[in-house]
């Protein structure tokens, strides 16, 4: 698709850099460390021949690992798509390749997914196979819509990288903690978004791997405490940390890595807004900026120069509202998953807190999280759709908390011949996971109430304005940020909504209480 072309020349240039034009380690420091891009290059003066590409790798170096692999297996379909200087070259076989790469590195995703499928209680199970939870869930997972348009339209790897995820889980339940663990530091080191949810794994594995029994009330019997556990998942952390970053610690490099991995210079808010919380926020500060000029209540002059419906990646300040920080986001982060640390470790309720747990992380992460990206609400997404099949309430959220962050991925593709592409891949999921719940739970109450219905109807009235009729308007040319805007803060709307309830629902289950042996 043309909408993806930006990203299929991003990882043209990754592959160009870790194979046939870098000679010895050179392709670590191009595409970990990302010389040549964004200014990066003054940093290292002594490394100057390596600013070859203003496309740059700021992913954790088991990442620039796996696109070395596949480099030496994109020569076979085109050599040239490898020469580090050929940054503009496109051929019918790079684009078969690349295609093909992504749909390959897959299979790990759908193993995953047949694992999680085991690890689902199938007494809601109907007669029909497509009444059955874990056949619903497979849909759910392998047809997700946003997985889908990220990776084979977009164009990313995030498949394999979920797969990782929902591997890991999948153990957790099987009570394989080692192995896990050991999946989950690996992903850490492929991609360093899924830190959001580090915490819920540390907390779980202490709490119910490292001590070994609960009290009949639930409570933790400190005797039961397990050094040697502790001890093997330390272990576990250390040995694949080293592996990764080990080279670089050699070198003296890890705070050039750790400056491409975590770059707070970008901005508070990517340039098309993540439906979050500072959506909210900065629409909010927009709003009192134009009635504050309106009202000249503000001087146009002392205005800021960089705008946040620029289009830019930069730091702004806010007109009216305080200007956010890093150490702002971070503080209001740890608070908003405080609670969710908290059930998980004095109301112990098995996997199953766990993953709500997870999933309460990454979308606090989410919430109030520095520069994130639209498509990071999939680290929410894809677990949720494991609770989903097994109680109607969890059902109810998922459905709000998917159908609003997959319509957000909207503006990922946004040339006219991806329009009627997007519109039905997500009406046809959309429908399949609303009418398959509701046929799951068919005997308990409705899924939504009205002002849920009301909400999700209102997405389509929302598209149509957007697409169909705000390119006619005088304001396409003067505010051609408004459809961005409002996709933008109406999708966070919906999964504030879903993050809230999902809170609510997690505060007032009451822990499991039996005595745990393990």
């Amino acid at each position: 698709m043309r909408g993806s072309r930006g990203r299929v020349k991003l990882i043209e240039s990754e592959w160009r850099r870790s194979n046939g034009g870098a000679q010895k380690c050179d392709w670590w420091w191009q595409l970990v460390f990302g010389f040549g891009a964004r200014g990066d290059t003054a940093q290292v003066p002594s490394h100057p021949h390596l600013a070859t590409s203003e496309w740059t790798l700021d992913y954790p170096p088991f990442f620039a690992w796996f696109e070395f692999a596949l480099s030496h297996v994109a020569k076979y379909f085109d050599q040239e798509m490898l020469n580090v200087r050929n940054l503009n070259y496109s051929s019918s076989r790079t684009v078969l390749f690349q295609r093909f790469s992504v749909i390959f590195t897959d299979v790990l995703f759908v193993y995953a997914v047949h694992e999680c499928c085991k690890c689902i209680d199938g007494k809601k199970a109907g007669k029909e196979l497509t009444e059955k939870p874990k056949f619903i869930l497979s849909v759910l997972l392998l047809w997700n819509f946003g997985l889908l348009i990220v990776d084979h339209i977009h164009f990313q790897y995030n498949g394999f990288l979920f797969g990782l995820m929902l591997l890991s889980i999948a153990r957790l339940f099987q009570k394989r903690h080692m192995e896990g663990a050991f999946l989950f530091a690996v992903l850490l080191h492929f991609k360093h978004i899924y830190l959001y949810v580090a915490p819920a794994y540390g907390i779980y594995l202490l709490r119910s791997y490292c001590f070994t029994a609960n009290k009949p009330d639930g409570s933790i019997r400190w005797n039961s405490f397990s050094f040697v556990r502790l001890i093997s998942l330390g272990l576990i952390v250390f040995l694949v940390s080293a592996l990764s970053l080990g080279p670089f610690l050699a070198l003296n490099q890890l705070p050039q890595v750790f400056s491409r991995l975590f770059p707070f210079k970008r901005g508070l808010c990517h340039a098309y807004w993540a439906p979050n919380f500072w959506a909210l926020y900065n629409a909010l500060d927009k709003v009192l900026s134009v009635i504050g000029l309106a009202l000249k209540l503000l001087d146009p002059s002392k205005i800021p120069k960089a705008s946040m419906t620029s289009g830019l990646v930069q730091q702004f300040q806010h007109t009216v509202l305080p200007s956010v920080t890093p150490l702002a986001t971070l503080i209001c982060t740890l608070i908003a998953i405080l609670p969710s640390i908290f059930c998980l470790w004095f109301k112990p309720q098995g996997p199953r807190a766990f993953l709500r747990c997870l999933i309460l992380c990454a979308l606090s992460s989410f919430m109030f999280g520095w520069h994130v990206h639209e498509k990071a609400i999939l680290l929410a997404v894809l677990p949720m759709s494991l609770l989903s099949v097994g109680k109607a309430g969890d059902a109810s959220i998922f459905l709000i908390l998917t159908t609003a962050g997959h319509y957000s991925l909207f503006p990922l593709l946004f040339t006219a011949p991806e329009l009627p592409i997007k519109i039905l891949l997500m009406l046809l999921f959309t429908i399949y996971s609303i009418s398959s719940l509701k046929t799951l739970f068919r005997k308990e109450k409705p899924l939504f109430n009205w002002m849920e219905t009301f909400y999700l109807l209102g997405l389509g009235p929302l598209e149509v304005f957007c697409e169909f009729l705000f390119p006619f308007t005088s304001w396409k040319l003067k505010f051609p940020f408004i459809p961005l805007l409002l996709t933008s803060v109406y999708c966070a709307v919906g999964i504030i909504y879903a993050w809230f309830k999902l809170y609510i629902s997690v505060l007032t289950d009451p822990p499991v209480s039996k005595t745990k042996k393990q």
